[in-house]
């Protein structure tokens, strides 16, 4: 093609883009889910003109003439791409394009099935790359020729009709499957890290964890806790995953220092809270706390945690110096708990099943504002929800004997109350 000929189909391809455009101005919804299967079309088009290309210019050596050290490095350069951009032409390119030896003898394509789908445009550049992810790893490598090559024309048949992320899911199985030796045994392999630190934050409350598990059943363990407890609660749970998954595994904590027995004597029980508090403010009840290890805590986290734990009072002078440590007492007496469980039978949350082993006793009237620990003033929640009660525009009172919910105005202006149905409170 001379350099005319490829300015006049340059300009063609732009003009006939620019009508597609004009059109999907006035275009009905109807035409314009046309036009993203049009652009989508076109798109697995030029991806395959380009890595073509590519590949071209790779048999020639042309960046290495230039000076490029890698592919990768001149599409990046040359184009603007950012690196992973530009890697997954490459590998696309050197997969389904034929190839030639030093001696000019054709080769066929490393994935013959991919490259025919890709060139048909049946699959897309990231399917491409992902077969071809799947395919380089030491598993694949330990498979026989034609249980390979049986693998690649599955995975490009199945391409068609997956998205990426779930090809490389099934792609993965699929190899894993085919591999039932797996690698040989290694007497010399190191030992897998597992590691966790807990930072706490200077001057601050709480603090930061990070670890690191390649002991896939110890991750897996972990993982599969968190993914059973960090499900939305109600159509109303608007935390983000994240935050689902770190309340999840303070919740397991909890639920563990609640009802494990086994636990040394520092850890086997409900939290203590160490309540430092100024004589002279002794009447209007703690202004401040510390946790052993998370630091002190904001007055309305004070409050969540003091509805059903043991508090140790530590009465202080205007000097700083200890007065009185008072013994622990239990804000919520065991038979009272009984009478609310009985009552809510879990967390009372409408929506919510979290059962009572899993949940706190809230005081509605709270007990810094002289609210009675009396089943009238007690509701049982989940520690999500007992959160949430505490830090959000929920409210909570008992109204005909039963606890009712009323939502903030951001989700339901008109706060219409809401309670769980009588007979999910019975059972």
């Amino acid at each position: 093609m001379t350099g005319d000929a490829l300015h006049h189909a340059h300009e063609n391809l732009a003009a006939a883009l620019d009508d597609l455009a004009a059109t999907a101005r006035n275009a009905t919804d109807t035409e314009l889910l046309s036009v993203l299967t049009m652009c989508e079309g076109l798109t697995r088009r030029i991806d395959l003109l380009a890595t073509t290309a590519v590949a071209a210019l790779d048999a020639q050596g042309a960046f290495l003439t230039r000076g490029y050290r890698s592919t990768t490095r001149a599409l990046s350069d040359l184009l603007g791409w950012d690196h992973r951009h530009a890697h997954r032409h490459t590998v696309v390119a050197d997969a389904v394009h034929t190839r030639t030896t030093l001696d000019g003898t054709p080769l066929p394509a490393r994935l013959p099935a991919t490259a025919a789908s890709f060139t048909a445009g049946d699959i897309a550049l990231r399917h491409v790359e992902v077969i071809a992810r799947v395919l380089a790893t030491p598993a694949a490598s330990r498979l026989a020729p034609p249980a390979w090559s049986a693998a690649e024309q599955q995975l490009a048949a199945d391409a068609s009709r997956l998205d990426p992320t779930a090809l490389q899911t099934l792609g993965t199985a699929l190899i894993a499957l085919l591999d039932q030796d797996g690698a040989e045994p290694d007497d010399d392999s190191p030992p897998p890290v597992n590691e966790l630190r807990l930072t706490r934050h200077r001057g601050g409350a709480g603090g930061s964890l990070t670890g690191r598990f390649e002991d896939p059943a110890l991750y897996d363990a972990i993982a599969a806790v968190i993914d059973a407890k960090a499900k939305p609660l109600t159509a109303d749970d608007h935390r983000t995953a994240p935050q689902r998954q770190a309340e999840a595994l303070a919740d397991v904590c909890g639920y563990v220092l609640d009802h494990d027995d086994d636990l040394p004597d520092t850890g086997g029980r409900r939290p203590h809270i160490s309540v430092i508090i100024r004589l002279d403010d002794l009447e209007r009840r703690a202004r401040a706390a510390m946790l052993d290890f998370g630091g002190t805590i904001t007055p309305a986290a004070l409050r969540a945690l003091a509805c059903d734990a043991g508090v140790v009072p530590v009465v202080m002078n205007g000097a700083g110096q200890p007065l009185d440590v008072g013994r622990e007492k239990r804000t919520v007496p065991d038979g009272l708990r009984r009478a609310v469980t009985a009552r809510d039978g879990g967390c009372a949350h409408p929506g919510c099943d979290r059962p009572p082993s899993w949940c706190e006793v809230h005081h509605i009237q709270h007990w810094s504002r002289q609210g009675a620990t009396e089943i009238d003033n007690l509701v049982m929640l989940c520690k999500a929800h007992h959160r949430q009660i505490h830090h959000t525009g929920w409210t909570v009172r008992i109204r005909d004997g039963l606890p009712e919910f009323l939502p903030p105005r951001w989700i339901d202006p008109q706060q219409t109350p809401r309670r769980l149905p009588p007979a999910l409170l019975i059972a």
